[in-house]
């Protein structure tokens, strides 16, 4: 009887990898980095109230050159006036992050977003164990890096 070889255990995101990537191409992501890295292509204040939803292609026309797609994004209600003015913005954004100019206009829709837990800033250290770490740092002689240190401290001792 011949044992069986190494089990390698292969992460999730291998596995799902293509599942995921036909649901994003069914609406319209080649890639689905625009939706998982929306903060960081949209900016913080920007990705807090809205969410991509799809991107919709025109029909290609023959002769004629193809025409910029519309990304679709999900706002809530009273941020839609904002991010409509930011519209120009959030299309450059876009279309760096893409590397090429794929995207010529946003809709808007109105409505709640997907996601239920935003993430809640970190309470601020206690500025007492600031004060105390940043005795143990009197080595340090730039005032503002001893302070900065005895911050991170605080917030790692914290948690």
């Amino acid at each position: 009887m011949s044992k069986p070889g190494p089990v390698s255990a292969k992460p999730l995101s291998v596995l799902l990898g293509d599942v995921f990537s036909d649901a994003y191409a069914k609406q319209g992501f080649a890639a689905r980095e625009l939706v998982t890295r929306w903060a960081e292509i949209a900016g913080a204040e920007i990705a807090a109230h809205s969410e991509p939803l799809k991107i919709q292609w025109p029909r290609p026309v023959e002769g004629q050159p193809q025409e910029p797609a519309t990304l679709v994004l999900r706002v809530e209600g009273p941020m839609a006036l904002e991010i409509q003015h930011a519209s120009d913005v959030i299309l450059q954004r876009v279309n760096r992050f893409l590397g090429w100019s794929a995207v010529g206009r946003l809709a808007l829709r109105q409505a709640p977003l997907s996601r239920h837990d935003r993430p809640k800033p970190a309470p601020a250290p206690d500025p007492a164990e600031i004060a105390k770490l940043a005795e143990s740092l009197a080595s340090v002689e730039d005032e503002d890096l001893r302070s900065a240190l005895a911050r991170l401290g605080a917030s790692i001792k914290r948690n």
